[in-house]
């Protein structure tokens, strides 16, 4: 695709925004639309198009991306809700590539994306990982679901957002690979919070100890590049009051959709469904917008 393919991006949040700035900045022609008027205004100083509703927002577009935090959002935007509002499959240009970035059910993909097939247009799923700091510096991992005439379609596009881009299989597959992904990191950081609890209620030096695990055999990504301890790295959303980054709640989310394909398969998960339990107690103790990295305050030694 050239950069004068038009684009429609639906979904300006803490991944979205970011995600949609780096196409400005690789210099594609883009149309937005969010509920939030602030992150509107966002990309409209940045150079996009701000819409007035979504089906605005894919008038004439080559590509349409959405960013959304559950099935149930995507479900609507493209297929409508309840028989009453109706979504934009049908106002979506023919020959038009859509691309559906959202973490979801891969049945809700599935759905969609029959539907995107019946009238004509291509669809994959392409879910990300990387954070709201790779969303910023364009380095996400694209896990991608779709047939792969689709996925070369949509390369250029994705790799001006991102860095790696994996073909996980059908559609839906890109789905399910995330939500793998996304359950081995709720217990990679709920394990990474508790060690780093333990040790500073022993008397030890969250960084030091953050230092000399990365280079032990408890080494992992949440502890390198995200680290739940306060002060102890810059520019994650520890540092400044667990904002910004991937919410409790959206991880609670991922968590549930791991169970549900468990059980739909008669998985055993144990792991994933001690720490679907640990983050479901800290949404309900008020958390449930802060960062999940703040599962640390959950974990913290209380004083004596």
């Amino acid at each position: 695709m050239s950069n004068q393919t038009k684009i429609a991006f639906i979904g300006l949040g803490n991944m979205g925004a970011p995600m949609a700035l780096n196409l400005l900045k690789a210099g594609y022609s883009l149309t937005v639309f969010d509920l939030s008027p602030v992150s509107l205004k966002t990309l409209a100083d940045a150079g996009a198009l701000a819409a007035s509703n979504a089906r605005q927002a894919i008038e004439g577009a080559d590509v349409v991306i959405s960013m959304l935090p559950a099935s149930r959002h995507v479900e609507s935007l493209y297929l409508g809700k309840d028989n009453v509002e109706q979504g934009i499959l049908p106002y979506i240009a023919e020959g038009a590539l859509i691309i559906d970035c959202s973490t979801i059910a891969a049945q809700a993909a599935q759905k969609v994306a029959q539907a995107a097939s019946a009238r004509g247009l291509a669809m994959i799923d392409a879910p990300v990982s990387g954070g709201t700091a790779g969303a910023a510096a364009a380095t996400l991992t694209f896990i991608v679901g779709g047939d792969a005439t689709s996925l070369e379609r949509a390369r250029p596009v994705l790799s001006a957002m991102g860095k790696n881009i994996f073909h996980a299989g059908d559609n839906g597959a890109g789905q399910v690979a995330k939500i793998c992904n996304n359950m081995l990191l709720g217990i990679l950081m709920a394990g990474t919070a508790e060690a780093l609890a333990l040790g500073v209620a022993n008397g030890l030096d969250p960084k030091t100890l953050s230092d000399i695990m990365s280079k032990s055999s408890g080494r992992n990504w949440a502890l390198e590049l995200y680290n739940p301890y306060p002060g102890v790295m810059d520019n994650v959303p520890a540092s400044r009051g667990y904002t910004g980054g991937f919410g409790v709640d959206l991880m609670l989310k991922d968590l549930g959709l791991a169970t549900e394909a468990a059980l739909a398969t008669g998985s055993a998960t144990p792991l994933g469904e001690l720490v679907r339990n640990l983050y479901g107690m800290h949404s309900q103790n008020g958390a449930g917008a802060k960062d999940f990295s703040s599962i640390l305050e959950l974990l913290h030694a209380k004083e004596k």
